[in-house]
């Protein structure tokens, strides 16, 4: 995961901290390139097969469940053949579960009060799961946005329909990433997944913070009246991510700061009112850059997945252009605000004991 179980606990308290924790310099530096160009591709070719399969077919309706899927390709980019297969199974299972979850309930026409309980719920135990088998990206940011979304959208096919699509692009994405093996049939002898051996007080705390960011920032999106109340749940568990705390409020920055600019790559796109056809193979596009940038510049990756997602969501259920990339870019800021706020007020539990690695 995004943040290890070792690194909580260990910086200064107080809200004071949260100011001098934050590194100015962090919000323009790139990371270290780490085989991103491989692992772009890969998720690249996940999302292309199955959304280009419906798009020939003329269902640009149903992408949204394909892409969720192949975003498992997104996980354990740096890792053994074997141990991706391992590491890519467990997110499929989270994000399958997730959008067969949102799709059942666009099917029973929740409203959005239960959705927000719901998701806020799933969040924290999400959380739970991705902290034990340390999933990286870490946390619930994938699961919960593609239940909300699911849900938001209305249901055009039979729900096994849209869940079978959803799964076999999942399914597809992990052998993508296996497929390497294959080629090299390189095996990492003794190679194992960690796994943290119990729930401790500080991944039970951490599940506390995204299910309290998330259900607070659904709960303002609705009293606020926007649209896409999903929009700041999803902005919301972005921050938490991070190993520190200065970390978090720097990818809170970060997620507004890149939205916004990533819904000014929108409008390029869906104001010309392009063929449908073109804007399904725009999400395929945006999705090299997007995992390309997404561990070097948070930021600077959602100049590109900001305009994918508004586009995927667009092709599911169109509306008009200009009100859909306002409640992005106000839901946005509603969610990393809490996200943010939630790190700053509950901080790690003091560890009891001798830390175990």
């Amino acid at each position: 995961m995004a943040e290890t179980v070792e690194a909580r606990g260990t910086e200064p308290r107080g809200v004071s901290a949260a100011f001098r924790a934050l590194d100015s310099r962090a919000l323009l530096a790139m990371g270290p390139a780490q085989g991103d160009r491989l692992a772009a591709w890969r998720v690249a070719l996940g999302v292309a097969v199955p959304s280009l399969a419906l798009l020939a077919i003329g269902r640009p309706d149903l992408v949204i469940y394909a892409v969720f899927g192949a975003f498992a390709g997104i996980y354990g980019r740096n890792e053994p053949h074997q141990l991706r297969v391992i590491h890519q199974g467990q997110a499929a299972v989270l994000l399958v579960g997730g959008t067969v979850l949102g799709i059942g309930l666009a099917a029973a026409h929740v409203g959005p009060w239960t959705l927000v309980a719901l998701e806020a719920l799933v969040a924290g135990v999400v959380s739970m799961v991705a902290d034990k088998y340390r999933l990286k990206p870490g946390g619930p940011f994938f699961c919960i946005f593609a239940l909300g979304a699911c849900a938001s959208v209305p249901l055009a096919v039979p729900w096994w329909c849209a869940g079978l699509i959803c799964l076999g692009s999942a399914l597809f994405a992990v052998l993508v990433g296996f497929a390497g093996w294959m080629g090299s049939r390189s095996w990492v002898t003794g190679a194992v997944r960690p796994v943290v051996p119990a729930i401790s007080p500080a991944i039970l705390v951490h599940a506390l913070r995204y299910l309290l960011a998330v259900g607070t920032a659904g709960a303002a999106g609705i009293l606020l009246g926007i649209g896409h109340p999903y929009w700041a749940m999803a902005a919301g568990a972005v921050p938490l991510a991070a190993e520190t705390l200065g970390a978090r409020i720097v990818r809170g920055i970060h997620r507004v700061l890149g939205t916004l600019a990533g819904v000014g790559v929108t409008a390029l796109i869906l104001l010309p009112q392009p063929p449908i056809m073109v804007l399904g193979l725009a999400v395929v596009v945006l999705q090299f850059p997007s995992e390309l940038f997404m561990t070097r510049h948070y930021g600077l990756a959602l100049v590109f997945f900001t305009p994918l997602i508004l586009v995927m969501t667009y092709l599911a259920s169109p509306m008009d252009p200009g009100i859909l990339m306002a409640d992005r870019a106000v839901e946005t800021v509603i969610g990393a605000t809490a996200g943010v706020l939630v790190a700053v007020c509950i901080r790690e539990p003091r560890p009891a004991g001798p830390v175990v690695r």
